[in-house]
């Protein structure tokens, strides 16, 4: 705590935002899969000389695959920001596949911006079939990637989408993120291995919180967990209404791990968790994977100690100084996931298979391992990803367990 300051500041409790590598390979890690080594650029006539239709629009590569990236690059700015950083990704990742002796070059990425709504979405879809794509990468909402979906499945196409909300993922729609399912049975499995006995969840009253809360209950049954209690709120009301009921089991030691994933009211609840007088330290709290990187997290000194999963960084570290060098400025989290998409849509024995992209191939047991460090795909169309656990400090967060899936 380095000032009277920082702790007023921390007191003042805030519920109005409720809801929501060095490796340069991608390779199967299982029998029967693939292996290789491992701005936006002007618009292109690709497939020149084929039976395709001129594209529109942006483009990158020269493969005779066409592979549709959509992604929000107008409208909404903070959107769009998160779109732009993912689209000069991709592009890095083309100029590797191109850079590469042993890489062929499989695919050109028809870029196709969906704005920040459903309905662009769609529209982006129909134009990307339209233009005779093999496959979809993208969008990034979930709303989005469901608007997408429809229009790829009725053309008889796969999507790899971007969002982390599980609703959005079916059969031929994979999601290409850290999901809550994974992350919540990854973190409580690393409670559990810390002889953690009973557990809570704490949930804001949100389409996603209602996501997580699902999460916790699977994971907690998947893993013979003691689901003591599960809390929903929607207000600072309702959190300390919450906070009165739960005390009196955390300080007895009824309830010996606490899960809260909210990002935007974990600084709160830390303040109201030292408030009713719960000893630092005596229930194991975890975060989310919404956690990693918050400032205000990381400032509260009741939440040090605390653990939430998150994606190996050592991709997004490696592929910083190369992004900054091409396009400045700092590549957003995500782009390490379109920069995957990407070379994994390259890959030979997706893109010149026949069918190309066949769901057998998507969904290998052993997966694949990205720039983010391994994950796979489900016949459902979630994934799972190898999480490391991260530890809360005062000022930041390190590595206190490595990836796992």
């Amino acid at each position: 705590m380095k000032s009277g300051g920082r702790q007023r500041k921390a007191r003042a409790l805030s519920w109005g935002a409720l809801g929501a590598a060095a490796l340069l390979t991608l390779v199967a890690c299982s029998p029967g899969g693939f292996g290789l080594p491992g701005g936006f650029g002007p618009p292109a006539n690709v497939g020149e000389g084929a039976a395709l239709p001129l594209a529109t629009g942006q483009s990158f590569g020269k493969g005779p695959v066409r592979v549709a990236l959509l992604l929000p690059l107008t409208g909404d700015p903070g959107l769009s920001a998160v779109g732009i950083s993912m689209a000069n990704a991709s592009q890095l990742a083309m100029a590797f596949i191109e850079s590469s002796d042993t890489i062929a070059d499989n695919i050109t990425v028809l870029l196709k911006d969906t704005g920040p709504t459903a309905a662009g979405a769609a529209r982006a879809a129909s134009q990307a079939v339209e233009e005779g794509a093999s496959i979809i990468l993208g969008p990034l909402k979930a709303d989005q990637v469901t608007a997408a979906g429809s229009v790829a499945k009725a053309a008889g196409l796969s999507v790899i989408g971007f969002s982390n909300n599980s609703g959005a993922a079916s059969a031929g729609v994979f999601l290409l993120n850290v999901l809550p399912e994974s992350e919540v049975r990854r973190s409580l499995g690393y409670a559990k291995g810390l002889g953690k006995k009973a557990y809570a969840g704490i949930f804001p009253t949100t389409d996603f919180g209602r996501i997580q809360e699902g999460a916790f209950r699977q994971a907690t049954a998947d893993l013979g967990l003691n689901a003591r209690a599960v809390y929903t709120f929607s207000s600072e009301a309702e959190a300390r209404a919450v906070m009165q009921q739960l005390a009196p089991a955390l300080q007895a030691g009824q309830i010996d791990a606490l899960f809260m994933p909210d990002r935007a009211t974990a600084p709160s609840f830390g303040v109201l968790l030292e408030e009713a007088g719960v000893p630092m330290g005596k229930v194991q709290l975890i975060g989310s994977a919404d956690w990693n990187g918050d400032a205000a997290i990381a400032s509260t000194p009741y939440l040090v100690g605390a653990v939430y999963p998150a994606v190996d960084d050592t991709g997004y570290r490696a592929l910083a100084p190369e992004y900054t060098a091409r396009f400045g400025g700092t590549p957003h989290p995500l782009a390490t996931i379109a920069y995957t998409a990407t070379i994994l849509a390259n890959a030979s024995t997706l893109s010149m298979s026949t069918p190309k992209y066949d769901r057998t191939q998507l969904t290998l047991p052993g997966g694949f391992n990205g720039r983010d460090g391994v994950f796979r795909f489900l016949p459902d169309g979630r994934s799972e990803y190898a999480l490391v656990i991260r530890s809360v400090t005062l000022g930041g967060s390190s590595v206190v367990d490595g990836p796992k899936l």
